[in-house]
């Protein structure tokens, strides 16, 4: 019956808790960055935290709960002191972890560091913390969830404001509560159907449950699948947009490049095919992360090795989430239609990547080269076109302002509406998620155990997502809704 294998996987939950209520040794880590600073932040977690606190500074009460205290801080061996900081105890839950947590604040010379780890690795106990082992606590014991804990990776690893915005936005529950809202959904979907499996001959259920679950399925596949088709903006965001420089020989490429990140990154020179690899930088543009890549210059090559880099150049552009095409100011046509004939040459085939066509070389023109500024501000049929001298400097503010108005369109702003995927574990579970729930109209007309065996696998993937898997939330609805046993 759909109800005892709902009541053995709840048995099976309880007993992985209670294995897990006996995990609880006291660890110990630098939790700010390493190497000489001011100050450097050495964390503890666990049950032995209070006691650590107050054998280092050899007092025996604590300090009030989160606060400052100024205290000396001394070898619990030799009783030399160590140095002169703040310290603050953090009881649990009241903490990051949920544990009892303590903090020294100690100045953050690596002999001062050094000592005081060494310090509290003497004492019995204690152990040096595992990467990411204060967060992997804090997730057991509900501080934060799954995806809480990855925005506060990707807010530790932010460079540009954008990301800052984005993780932190994350860290502290959006996506999470938006993904718990689903699964508390399905939850109850799942719990009225298998209610009506179980209980139905009893007339302890009525019949229209079935409808309200079959309108509860189709809404949550539509909002499921709407916030998939996102165009992968929050993933962008996190990794960086791939933008790859293609041109033919000679156009300016390198130039580019070194000018944008200004610094000389690629090799420039004026003899044809010297890019033989993927040069690559990462840039914060307007406060959006830009990963820009200089490629070889696209032609029929017969040297091996520049074959190798055109090849590479090719498959780049297939895999870019952005196209920055350079041409030769100098050598192109002046007309709108020759222009998107030149560009279509170096794109591939039906190519949908946005792109940006830049004219280099700008300097070398003609008078003011009145007729090719006229093509690039008529667009249509071409996309962003600007004029620019990589040797002056002439057009890299509107070329950097086109750059931004990409970015911010292919990123979206992380602010605004629904919190965006981040991580391409998201967007796998939430697929099958949705694969599943479209499955249950099918399997609903045939047989309503397969049906929810489909709503319970969408609902375990929700739950993969977060981190929050657990079968008893479906026996609460049961007994909460239709009182079974009551």
């Amino acid at each position: 019956m759909a109800l005892r294998r709902v009541l053995s996987a709840g048995g099976r939950r309880w007993a992985q808790r209670l294995c897990s209520a006996a995990w609880g040794d006291t660890i110990f880590a630098v939790s700010s960055g390493h190497g000489r600073c001011g100050v450097t932040v050495i964390r503890t977690s666990g049950p032995g935290s209070g006691g650590a606190l107050q054998t280092l500074t050899g007092r025996p009460e604590l300090p009030p709960p989160r606060v400052l205290t100024l205290r000396r801080i001394r070898d619990p061996t030799t009783a030399e002191p160590l140095d002169r900081g703040l310290v603050v105890w953090f009881p649990g839950p009241q903490s990051f972890t949920g544990e009892d947590c303590a903090e020294l604040h100690v100045h953050g010379g690596p002999a001062v560091v050094s000592g005081v780890l060494r310090a509290l690795g003497r004492l019995p106990g204690l152990r040096p913390a595992e990467p990411g082992e204060f967060t992997r606590r804090a997730f057991r014991r509900g501080k934060l969830d799954l995806t809480a804990a990855e925005g506060l990776g990707d807010l530790i690893r932010a460079q540009t404001e954008a990301q800052r915005r984005q993780a932190l936005r994350q860290m502290e529950g959006e996506l999470g509560r938006l993904y718990q809202r689903w699964s508390e959904t399905l939850t109850q979907a799942l719990a009225h159907l298998e209610a009506y499996i179980d209980f139905s001959e009893d007339d302890n259920v009525e019949e229209e449950v079935l409808s309200r679950v079959d309108a509860t399925v189709r809404a949550l596949e539509r909002e499921i699948g709407a916030h998939l088709q996102d165009g992968r903006r929050g993933e962008l965001l996190r990794g960086g947009v791939h933008a790859v420089i293609a041109g033919p020989p000679n156009v300016g490429k390198s130039s580019l490049l070194n000018l944008l990140c200004q610094r000389p990154a690629a090799i420039v020179s004026p003899v044809a095919g010297t890019t033989r690899d993927v040069v690559e930088v990462a840039l914060n543009v307007g406060g959006y992360p830009l990963v820009l890549s200089d490629t070889a210059g696209l032609r029929d090559a017969t040297d091996p090795v520049e074959q190798e880099g055109v090849s590479r150049a090719r498959d780049r552009l297939q895999q870019a989430d952005l196209v920055l095409a350079v041409l030769d100011a100098a050598t192109v046509p002046t007309e709108p239609a020759g222009l998107g004939a030149a560009l279509g040459s170096l794109l591939p085939p039906a190519a949908t990547t946005p792109c940006i066509l830049i004219l280099n070389k700008a300097d070398l023109l003609q008078g003011d080269g009145g007729a090719l500024r006229d093509a690039c501000a008529h667009g249509d049929p071409l996309p962003p076109t600007t004029l620019l001298s990589c040797k002056t400097g002439e057009g890299l503010d509107h070329l950097l302002e086109l750059l931004a108005r990409q970015l911010a369109r292919l990123c979206g702003d992380p602010l605004a509406g629904s919190p965006s995927l981040t991580q391409s574990r998201h967007s796998l579970h939430l697929g099958d998620c949705v694969a599943a729930l479209a499955r249950y109209g099918r399997e609903r007309r045939r047989d309503l155990g397969l049906a929810a065996e489909r709503l319970r696998l969408a609902r375990r993937h929700l739950g993969r997502i977060t981190g929050h898997v657990g079968a008893e939330d479906v026996l609460d609805i049961i007994f909460r809704d239709f009182c079974v046993g009551k």
